[in-house]
C-alpha cells in the first residue's frame, strides 16, 4: 500500500521496483495489493513491475472500497466487484489474478449475491481464489454456506490485522479459518510500525509518519485507531520485544516476525516495506530461529491483547 505514482506516495516507483525484484530474487513470490491503495496506482506500479515474469508471482488484490460517489460505486454488490476486478486488471496489466479477496464486509448486500458474482470470476477465468478480509468468524460462515447454496467456490483465505500488539483473531476467527480451512494471511506484522521502534512512549507520532497522518483526519474512527494502537499496554510489549531483540543480539522487527512466523495457523505474513533496506531487514525475520522459550516469553507478554471469546454467559461484577 506504500507504492504510488502520486508525489506523496510513500514509496516512488522506481524503489518500488527495486523492493519487488529483490523479494522475487530471494524466493517470495505473493504480493498483494488493493484498487484502493494510492487511488489505484499501487495496482499499475505492481503491474508494470510483474509484467515480464507474471507467472512467477502469487497476485492478489482486493475490491469493494469506494471507487466513486454512487451507491454502486462501493460494496460487494455484484455491480460494483465486476467493474472493480475490470478495473484492477487493466491496471494491474493482466487478465486474470490469483487471489482476489473482498476488502471489507458489506452488510448491504446479500451474501448470497457476493459469492455468486465470485464464482462467476473464478469460471471465466479471470480470478484463480478468492478470498476475504477484516471479516468476522460469523462472516465467514455465512459466505461460505453462500458458496454452497450458490453452487459456488468457497473462500480459501482471510486476510487480518495481527500481530504481537493485536491478537484478537485468537479468540474465535482462527478456530473458524481452521474449521473452514482457509489460511491466513496477517497484515500489520509490526503493529504500524509500533514493533518496530517508530513510535515512542509519550510522545506524538512524528510528522509525515502514517500515524500523524491518520490522526490528523476528521474521521473519529482514524483517530480512534491511533489512540489505542499508542496504549500503555501496547508500549510494554514493544518493550519486552526490544529487550529480547538486544538478548538474541538481533532487532526488534525480526523478532516480531519470527514470533509471527512461527504461529501455525498463519499460512503467509504480508511486509509493508517503504524501502529495500526495510524489506531486507524484514525478511531476516521470516528466517530467524526464536527459541520456544522465547516465544513463550512473548506470548505471556502479549496474552493481554487476546479477547476471550464471546459466549453470552453472564458474569457477576
Amino acid at each position: 500500500m506504500n507504492f504510488g505514482t502520486d508525489p506523496q506516495a510513500p514509496t516512488p516507483e522506481p524503489e518500488a521496483n527495486r523492493i519487488i525484484d529483490t523479494f522475487l530474487e530471494t524466493g517470495h513470490n505473493l504480493i498483494d495489493t488493493a484498487d484502493t491503495y494510492r487511488g489505484g496506482t499501487s495496482e499499475e506500479v505492481v503491474g508494470r513491475a510483474i509484467a515480464d515474469r507474471r507467472a512467477e508471482v502469487v497476485l492478489a488484490t482486493k475490491g469493494a472500497a469506494p471507487q466513486g460517489a454512487g451507491p454502486n460505486d462501493r460494496g460487494l454488490s455484484r455491480a460494483h466487484l465486476t467493474r472493480a476486478l475490470e478495473a484492477s486488471l487493466r491496471r494491474l496489466g493482466t487478465d486474470y489474478v490469483d487471489l482476489y479477496q473482498c476488502h471489507v464486509p458489506d452488510t448491504d448486500t446479500p451474501i448470497d449475491e457476493t459469492m455468486a458474482a465470485l464464482d462467476d470470476f473464478v469460471r471465466s477465468g479471470k480470478v484463480r481464489y478468492i478470498g476475504c478480509s477484516n471479516f468476522t468468524a460469523a462472516g465467514i460462515i455465512s459466505a461460505q454456506w453462500a458458496a454452497q447454496r450458490v453452487g459456488g467456490t468457497p473462500f480459501v483465505s482471510l486476510q487480518a490485522n495481527y500481530s504481537l500488539i493485536t491478537r484478537a483473531i485468537e479468540a474465535e476467527i482462527v478456530p473458524t479459518c481452521h474449521e473452514q480451512g482457509l489460511g491466513i494471511l496477517a497484515y500489520s506484522p509490526l503493529g504500524s510500525g509500533l514493533l518496530a521502534g517508530r513510535y515512542q512512549r509519550g510522545t506524538a507520532p512524528a510528522a509525515g509518519s502514517r500515524l500523524a497522518h491518520w490522526a490528523a483526519m476528521p474521521s473519529p474512527m482514524a483517530r480512534a485507531f491511533v489512540t489505542g494502537l499508542l496504549a500503555e499496554r501496547h508500549f510494554d510489549i514493544a518493550d519486552e520485544v526490544f529487550a529480547v531483540a538486544t538478548e538474541l543480539q538481533t532487532t526488534a522487527p525480526t523478532v516480531a516476525l519470527a514470533w509471527l512466523r512461527d504461529r501455525p495457523e498463519i499460512t503467509s505474513v504480508i511486509l509493508g516495506p517503504r524501502s529495500t533496506d526495510q524489506l531486507t531487514a524484514n525478511l531476516a525475520g521470516l528466517t530467524f530461529d526464536l527459541p520456544k522459550t522465547i516465544s513463550a516469553r512473548l506470548d505471556a507478554a502479549s496474552q493481554g491483547t487476546v479477547t476471550p471469546a464471546v459466549n453470552g454467559q453472564h458474569k457477576a461484577a
